[in-house]
């Protein structure tokens, strides 16, 4: 196995769990929070599909899927257009409401796809590429890759959580 496959082993994991938390689900449900401060499905799958588009995309020196395909203007959030939820408080976490699984799971599945793509292509040495210089140590694109898998791992998993939580009402 090289680098790609695992990486996109890893990737395809965060595609899995997202659709078994969306799956199946009403508005409702999707937008639900289980309490004033918590983050809805909706929000943490917005959110998690927002941070991979926005980093992959810079990453591979391309434009985010959310703006190429118009998903900015089918979800029509209250929210600026380039938000990826990162530092949202909770009163911006309750505006960002889907209508739709299909909405919210075809625009991951879009992501994913181009996220997936990108990483066929690589091997070790392009992980070491400098893809942020604003750290110290700056950010190589293994890293980033990385980073991104272990934080919409996490998402993914709170949104299953959730999705838990409402079954068992």
């Amino acid at each position: 196995m090289n680098v790609a496959d695992i990486l996109t082993d890893g990737y395809t994991r965060i595609r899995e769990t997202v659709h078994a938390a969306v799956e199946g689900l009403e508005p409702d449900d999707l937008n639900a929070r289980l309490d004033d401060g918590a983050n809805s499905i909706a929000w943490l799958v917005w959110h998690l599909t927002r941070v991979q588009d926005d980093h992959l995309a810079d990453a591979a020196g391309s434009e985010q899927v959310w703006f190429t395909e118009d998903w900015a203007t089918r979800f029509n959030l209250p929210v600026a257009k380039g938000a990826t939820g990162y530092g949202h408080s909770s009163k911006q976490v309750g505006t960002v409401r889907v209508d739709s699984a299909d909405l919210l799971l075809g625009y991951h599945d879009a992501v994913y796809e181009r996220s997936a793509g990108f990483i066929r292509g690589l091997d070790g040495k392009a992980l070491d590429r400098i893809v942020d210089e604003a750290w110290s140590p700056p950010v190589t694109l293994g890293v980033r890759l990385v980073s991104v898998l272990s934080d919409d791992l996490q998402h993914a998993g709170q949104a299953a959580f959730v999705r838990g939580c409402l079954e068992r009402r």
